[in-house]
């Protein structure tokens, strides 16, 4: 039985657009050293899959760069291993491409997978999970695709961005909609984990090419509901969705304030979370240095005052500077006295002396990669 996984890189950017201008969201940094494709990556490296591809479709340079041969999840192999698929050049999708025309894109290196499954998985997930239990789901029910589901209550910003899973008792999917009916309800969400059989993903791809389809949930699978098998696999464990910018903070606060969400992603040692490791000095703590409850990545410098933020790589505090539940991305600048509170900042902003800026926790104050305030 042969298994490959699927990793999306470039879906829902749109959802984020302050962090994906120069890059996908699988390379979206999180917590200190890891980026959003770790999870996935981790996660099918941990159950047994050793054949991936990552679909692109456009800014992916960085992505490239964060894998490389992908040593760093031992799929540095001549058999299987990881390999970067950007979209073929008669199918290159379009800015905000579906999962589908991503599909179509890359049918010609798809056409050289002869697996009996593939596992398809998005990066906008925070999680740690073993794919190994819904794909012996799939095979056990012949399914023809499964999809991983959460019961959740539409809370946040899920609302409109996410797919609802309608089942019957046997977990048959009977039904797909984008829009709840009440919001105060919970409904199964569509988690953007799913397993396909192989003959099945080679049929739908050739109907879509023939009958220009661009969902595959809305065009292939409503209309095909009760002709094929379509399941659900339900998951009640630690999942976070990364729907805007506020739900990048409010998790990336969650990693400091809950200890039981730090350990349900990190602190399982079977199944560790990998990602690319940097040969970088260790971060300096000066004089009048204070650091509390923060996340402070290797190579920094900090001679100020951090509580309850996150740091990447290279950042520098400056003197007397304050800087209070924030997020600062790699070899960010911050001047002496500066005030920060409820900010996020891209990679290589500066800082100047004295600045004072302040968001709120349901909205961040944003400063975009490489400005200079």
């Amino acid at each position: 039985m042969k298994v490959v996984g699927i990793v999306f890189a470039n879906l829902h950017e749109r959802n984020i657009p302050e962090l994906t201008a120069d890059r996908t969201v699988g390379s979206i940094p999180f917590g200190c050293r890891y980026r959003l494709i770790d999870f996935t990556l981790s996660n099918m490296v941990n159950s047994g899959i050793t054949d991936i591809r990552v679909a692109t479709q456009y800014n992916y340079q960085s992505l490239m760069d964060h894998i490389g041969s992908g040593k760093n999840w031992d799929l540095a192999r001549h058999s299987g291993g990881i390999k970067v698929l950007p979209p073929d050049k008669q199918g290159s999708p379009g800015h905000g491409a579906s999962r589908l025309e991503t599909l179509k894109s890359i049918r010609d290196s798809l056409s050289s997978i002869k697996a009996d499954y593939l596992i398809m998985a998005d990066c906008d997930g925070i999680c740690n999970i073993d794919y190994s239990a819904i794909l012996q789901d799939h095979i056990d029910h012949h399914a023809d695709i499964t999809m991983m589901v959460k019961r959740s209550p539409l809370t946040g910003t899920l609302g409109n961005r996410i797919t609802l899973v309608e089942s019957d008792e046997n977990g048959n999917i009977t039904g797909l909609a984008r829009q709840p009916g009440n919001r105060s309800e919970e409904y199964d969400i569509f988690m953007n984990v799913a397993v396909i059989s192989g003959q099945y993903l080679r049929l739908i791809l050739q109907e879509a090419f023939s009958r220009d389809y661009h969902s595959l949930t809305m065009d292939i699978m409503m209309k095909q509901i009760g002709n094929y098998v379509y399941r659900v696999f339900r998951y009640d464990g630690t999942f976070a969705f990364i729907n805007s910018l506020q739900d990048y903070f409010s998790y990336s606060m969650k990693l400091l304030a809950d200890g039981s969400f730090r350990h349900a992603l990190f602190g399982i040692p079977e199944r560790p979370i990998l990602t690319k490791v940097h040969n970088s000095p260790p971060t300096r703590y000066l004089e009048g240095a204070t650091v509390r409850n923060s996340l402070v990545a290797d190579g920094c410098c900090i001679e100020g005052v951090v509580e309850n933020s996150v740091l990447f790589r290279g950042v520098h505090i400056g003197k007397n500077a304050v800087v209070r539940n924030s997020i600062l991305f790699q070899n960010d600048r911050v001047g002496p006295g500066c005030s920060l509170n409820y900010l996020i900042a891209d990679k290589n902003a500066v800082l100047q002396e004295g600045c004072v800026l302040s968001g709120h926790p349901l909205k961040p104050f944003f400063i975009a990669k490489s400005e200079v305030l």
